[in-house]
């Protein structure tokens, strides 16, 4: 009887193994052969959004919801209402409908905290400091703080209850300086169209309402300025019929984006 070679018996036995090993790989769904998982995909931030905002954030917060409404166009933007912070403090408390509230201090902040109705903790995104504005033709003569208090001068500036008043009184009082307005208005933006006006020789308003209104008013950094600084705090209201979009929204406003638009407008980091 013939016997096959040594060699054949060990090739033939080596091409079982491989196969055996090959049909085993496909039976068990070895690793080299599974799919790849494919990624989930976040559901598309759907609701409404409405924006209560101190009056000094108008051209920062205007764009700021441009561009969110456009990375999600299945959220409807309605306009931001803006005013000044304890006008908008006490409208929330009385029942606004409002998604989110951006004050321009932290005092009338606390007034809606205390009063229950935020959801969350208020994040601080913003600060913002005072100067001086009068017209381009300077009628008034105003170099310094202290000409605020020259007799005829005609000064207008917030009312002491609105965040730019305050700071406005912080920082009279501290240069101890006593000036009688012929006007308190309930915004810095009544402020600053009265003086663009020229129905006022001199107003006090933000850093960032002098960037906005451009060659319409010279301006004078006043001395101690820099002590007196507001710090702008925002917060998602518990009233919010679209709580995931204000908090996408403050995410947004907070986020590098958000703060890169709010340096372009003259605001500092919190």
């Amino acid at each position: 009887m013939n016997r096959p070679a040594p060699r054949a018996h060990l090739v033939a036995a080596a091409v079982a193994m491989a196969l055996a090993a090959a049909l085993a790989g496909c039976a068990s769904g070895g690793s080299a052969s599974s799919p790849t998982p494919t990624a989930s995909i976040a559901p598309a931030l759907k609701g409404s959004l409405t924006v209560y905002a101190a009056a000094s954030l108008k051209l920062a917060f205007d764009e700021l919801a441009t561009e969110f409404e456009a990375q999600h166009p299945d959220v409807d933007v309605k306009p931001a209402v803006y005013d000044g912070s304890s006008v908008l403090a006490t409208q929330i408390i009385a029942g606004a409908p409002a998604d989110v509230f951006a004050s321009a201090d932290e005092k009338n902040m606390q007034k809606v905290v205390d009063a229950g109705l935020v959801d969350g903790t208020p994040k601080d995104f913003a600060t913002n400091t005072l100067r001086i504005v009068t017209p381009p033709s300077n009628p008034g003569g105003i170099k310094t703080l202290a000409d605020l208090a020259k007799p005829g001068v005609k000064v207008v500036v917030c009312a002491p209850e609105v965040p730019c008043g305050a700071a406005s009184a912080t920082l009279l009082s501290n240069a101890k300086i006593t000036v009688t307005p012929v006007s308190q208005e309930q915004n810095v933006t009544a402020v600053l169209t009265k003086v663009e006006s020229g129905e006022a020789d001199a107003g006090l308003v933000y850093v960032t309402d002098v960037q906005a209104a451009g060659d319409a008013v010279a301006s004078i950094k006043p001395d101690g300025a820099d002590a007196v600084v507001n710090t702008y705090p925002i917060v998602a209201l518990k009233s919010s019929t679209s709580p995931e979009v204000a908090t996408a929204f403050i995410a947004f406003v907070v986020g590098d984006r958000g703060q890169a638009v709010l340096k372009a407008a003259g605001f500092e980091a919190p």
